[in-house]
């Protein structure tokens, strides 16, 4: 999937917001709090955030995160998605002035996300994950969100099936005195291609229309703590985890001492033999 689209507007630096979400899900569009569109859903988000709502986050704003759901999770806005996060990129397409594009691509169980944002005409890497199950079948969308810091309108647009709905405009709430002027959040074309792929005889027997969405990780996004550079690192070395590190160090050494006892004897023994 090709994204052409531009996120400009006339507020100051983190008082704008919120973003730009476009969605995969096996239910059409409804208006909800996950940048204008509902929680929980079931299916794949990528977000385009551009306010940082949590003040201790490591992540340089606009950034793109992915969100597969099976409906059990839900995003929280408090955090930035981060604990729903399965990989992201630091991304500064708001207020460009010249054409800013996305690329989506999922093959195999591979998901790959890369952005063409200097006017270069070269896709860059921003997200490339494994271990992802999609159903067949699914609504594509696009969705945004205005936040509480604007009062200005969102544009909301929703599709699927080979075609898509029509526009309409969501109202963030009511005006506000010190409310500020909102981003304006536009999607210029969506173009969608569908690419061959051959299957192994055991996948041809699959009903893809009844996958759960799902991600085989090796560990839980929640192990995760930021990197400014959008990706993971494990976390801080707890004192538990310092006292098992040094314990296998000691094990170790203590083989290691053993065995080389145990060859060095027998060597000795072998020698004797000699004389």
């Amino acid at each position: 999937m090709h994204v052409h689209f531009k996120v400009h507007g006339a507020g100051k630096k983190n008082l704008h917001g919120d973003g730009i979400a476009l969605w995969y899900t096996r239910d059409r569009l409804v208006p909800g709090p996950v940048f204008g569109s509902k929680d929980n859903f079931h299916g794949l988000a990528i977000f385009l955030d551009t306010y940082p709502n949590d003040e201790t986050t490591e992540r340089v704003f606009p950034y793109i995160s992915v969100m597969v759901n099976n409906g059990s999770l839900s995003y929280d806005h408090s955090k930035d998605g981060r604990w729903t996060e399965l990989a992201g990129c630091t991304a500064d397409f708001r207020n460009r002035d010249h054409d800013t594009f996305l690329a989506v691509r999922y093959s195999r169980g591979r998901l790959t996300v890369m952005t063409d944002l200097e006017d270069k005409n070269e896709w860059k890497n921003c997200i490339d994950i494994t271990g992802v199950r999609l159903p067949t079948g699914y609504y594509f969308g696009a969705s945004a969100g205005t936040g509480d810091l604007s009062g200005n309108l969102a544009t909301l647009c929703g599709g699927g099936g080979g075609h898509w709905a029509t526009c309409t405009e969501v109202a963030p709430g009511p005006l506000e005195a010190n409310s500020h002027p909102s981003d304006n959040h536009d999607i210029i074309s969506m173009k969608l291609f569908q690419l061959m792929v051959e299957h192994t005889p055991d996948e041809e027997n699959i009903d893809w229309t009844k996958i759960e969405p799902s991600v085989n990780l090796l560990k839980s996004p929640k192990d995760n703590v930021d990197d400014p550079t959008g990706n993971f690192r494990s976390g801080p070395l707890t004192g538990w985890r310092v006292f098992l590190l040094l314990l296998c160090a000691l094990l170790g050494i203590i083989v290691c001492a053993v065995v080389g006892a145990v060859v060095f004897q027998k060597r000795q023994e072998r020698n004797k033999r000699f004389y």
